[in-house]
């Protein structure tokens, strides 16, 4: 089995999370799931602008015109 740089990266990355104290994982993992949020708004942005979401839109339409939506 060959490592890539990548798993090395990884691995190296879990060892150095692992060492770290409570505080330091508490500030790493709020920073991550703000980093997370932020990657998904720009990939819901991307794939949006791209028309991959349209579909979404399409069948809401269509459930609307088919009466099957009310006010709210």
């Amino acid at each position: 089995m060959t490592i890539t740089n990548a798993e090395s990266e990884i691995e190296f990355l879990e060892n150095r999370i692992a060492k770290l104290d409570n505080d330091s994982f508490s500030k790493l993992r709020e920073w991550f799931i703000e980093f997370e949020h932020t990657r998904w708004d720009k990939k819901l942005e991307a794939d949006s602008n791209a028309g991959k979401l349209d579909f979404l839109i399409d069948s809401a339409i269509a459930e609307h015109k088919a009466g099957k939506t009310r006010d709210l």
